[in-house]
């Protein structure tokens, strides 16, 4: 029977079009699509989970914040009562002041630890129950007393620490939570400013959190704004250093509930701001504890996910053998031609559809091959015209520039510098007359130099320089006269308008960097801005040269049409700091014809 069916099903694929073979298996995909569905539930009830914790966490952190602000509140009131109460109504040399102080603070001894008055000097005007601060404290050096006395507008809260500036008649040193203020005073008549310090016991703070119940693995911690813990029920772990928090990282979050990852493990945060202080609770809940309770659904899904994907197995494989074999076949085809291999037999075979799928593809491999070889036959001549049109662009500048210079010293009587310049002329071009387009470093370098011979007559000694290469890179071949439209843009618009006793300096350097050869040219000249640089290399003109050449623009592209355009020129300026301009090229050796000679 399924023998039967099989047969059936395999005729029927035979007999039809492309587009219903695939139409059968994509209905089968519908079947994907539940269990898509199925995890869309599965998240939904997790995120129902993650809502129903987090409001849960709220409510409980809102009943918590209640209690810190109102225990928080009777402190700002003890506060507001010994300065508006009594500072305000007595001078503070009256007994009075001492004993209403004393009856303040028996009235709430259980949350307070002491109330002290200091003057701004750091001493004690009063307090209690001890009035008598250690000889060796101070004061005016603690947190709660510089944020006192720096900004008199406010109430400030200190983190937890221990207290021990008074001499305690029990001489115990408990923790704290210091309560401080800027106060007025009259003393003797005289209105004084002094700091009001109300230290509440943390003892207290400590309980309230101790009281939150948030599930069996959940805690509740407390920090500052800056993310300093001040309560943790790990809190000796984390001062040994054996536990860790991401207090650092939730400081900044907002009211509200987070999935954060920490120590490899889900945590839901939910983050509750205590008023007055500007400190934070957070509820921490591991994400095991939120979705436990929809373990028996995931493992519903699972098993029918299971199940799916092996109907669907079953049914692509008959699918895919009629289907795939022929798509494979001209993919391997296609692959061949991608390798390179455009004599490559084009697998025509399987239904219509990829048979003239096929049938298109040989007629495309035979049209991209009549317009490849006309491509490159077009580019080959283009590049060409183009490298030479850009390189017999620049020759001409070098004859102008130079007789322009030896015409002049011939006026002026300074026939020894025109024979020097007139050697040097000869000799450069004997190099830039050569057919060859690539040149070794050595002779572009050779080139340079006799151009900067040049240069440095006509401009008076202006200017000197100097070239730093290694022996070892000479041998490295680099685009010919790349160098001299560097040289005369540095001489031109960095070395032109300088004294002669500004110290003008030019540095021809070549190295290598990598895979690279670098070319540069340095000057201490007036350097250029960024929107002249952007202008010279991506205005996609030739910048001309003060001489009428073709300048940086030709060096950049005539180094980009012979190597590609990821190498070329990069200019390094600021105005009033001087110019690098950095030539960049494949590092490759020169190679040498019979009888040793260069090429």
């Amino acid at each position: 029977m399924i023998r039967r069916q099989l047969t059936r099903w395999t005729n029927w694929m035979d007999n039809n079009k492309l587009r219903t073979i695939i139409m059968v298996p994509f209905t089968l995909i519908g079947v994907c699509a539940i269990m898509i569905l199925a995890f869309g539930l599965y998240i939904r009830f997790t995120n129902t989970a993650k809502e129903m914790v987090t409001e849960k966490n709220i409510q409980i952190m809102e009943q918590t914040n209640q209690a810190m602000n109102n225990y928080l509140k009777e402190m700002m009131q003890v506060s507001d009562s010994v300065y508006y109460h009594i500072l305000k109504q007595e001078d503070v040399s009256n007994a009075d002041v001492g004993e209403s102080v004393e009856l303040l603070y028996n009235a709430n001894q259980d949350k307070v630890v002491n109330i002290a008055l200091f003057d701004m000097k750091g001493e004690v005007v009063y307090g209690v129950p001890s009035s008598t601060a250690k000889k060796n404290s101070s004061p005016r050096k603690e947190k709660w007393y510089l944020d006192a006395a720096s900004n008199i507008e406010n109430l400030h809260f200190s983190l937890p620490y221990v207290q021990n500036i008074f001499d305690t008649p029990d001489a115990s040193y408990r923790w704290v939570v210091s309560l401080s203020r800027y106060v007025e005073l009259e003393h003797e008549g005289k209105v004084e400013d002094g700091i009001l310090l109300v230290d509440m016991n943390f003892s207290g703070i400590e309980q309230i959190l101790k009281n939150v119940n948030l599930g069996s693995s959940a805690y509740l911690y407390l920090m500052d704004q800056n993310g300093e813990i001040i309560y943790h029920p790990r809190q000796q772990l984390l001062y040994s250093g054996l536990a860790e928090e991401d207090n650092r990282h939730v400081k900044d979050y907002e009211d509200g509930g987070y999935v954060i990852e920490f120590q490899g493990r889900q945590r839901l945060n939910t983050v509750k701001t205590v008023g007055y202080t500007g400190w934070k609770l957070v509820a921490v809940v591991p994400m095991e504890e939120v979705v436990s309770s929809y373990q028996d659904l995931r493992y519903y899904i699972l098993i029918l996910s299971v199940c799916l994907i092996i109907v669907l197995i079953w049914v692509s494989t008959v699918v895919s053998e009629k289907l795939t074999i022929p798509i494979e076949r001209l993919e391997d085809s296609v692959e061949s031609l991608e390798a390179g291999n455009l004599e490559t037999e084009i697998a025509i075979s399987g239904s219509e559809e990829i048979r003239h799928l096929g049938k298109s593809v040989q007629s495309m491999v035979n049209q991209m091959k009549r317009l490849m070889e006309e491509i490159v036959m077009e580019q080959e001549m283009k590049r060409r015209t183009e490298f030479e049109a850009l390189e017999t662009q620049i020759n001409p500048h070098f004859l102008y520039n130079t007789l322009d210079s030896i015409v002049w010293m011939i006026e002026n009587g300074k026939n020894e510098g025109a024979v020097k310049m007139v050697t040097s002329l000869a000799r450069l071009f004997r190099i830039s007359i050569r057919g060859r387009s690539i040149v070794p470093v050595r002779d572009e370098l050779a080139h340079a130099e006799y151009y900067l011979a040049i240069q440095n007559i006509r401009y008076k000694n202006k200017f000197a320089y100097s070239v730093e290469v290694k022996e070892d890179v000479k041998d490295y071949a680099t685009v010919k006269l790349i160098l001299q439209p560097m040289i005369e843009n540095s001489i031109n618009h960095g070395m032109a308008h300088m004294e002669k006793d500004d110290g003008g300096e030019i540095i021809v350097r070549a190295y290598t960097d990598k895979d690279n050869l670098i070319m540069e040219v340095e000057d201490n000249g007036c350097g250029m801005t960024q929107e002249r640089i952007s202008q010279i290399l991506n205005g996609g003109e030739y910048v001309r040269s003060k001489a009428g050449g073709i300048g940086v623009g030709n060096v950049n592209e005539r180094i980009r049409l012979h190597f590609g355009r990821e190498y070329g020129v990069e200019i390094i300026s600021e105005p009033d700091e001087g110019t690098i301009m950095r030539m960049r090229m494949p590092l490759q050796k020169t190679e040498k014809k019979e009888g040793g000679r260069r090429i």
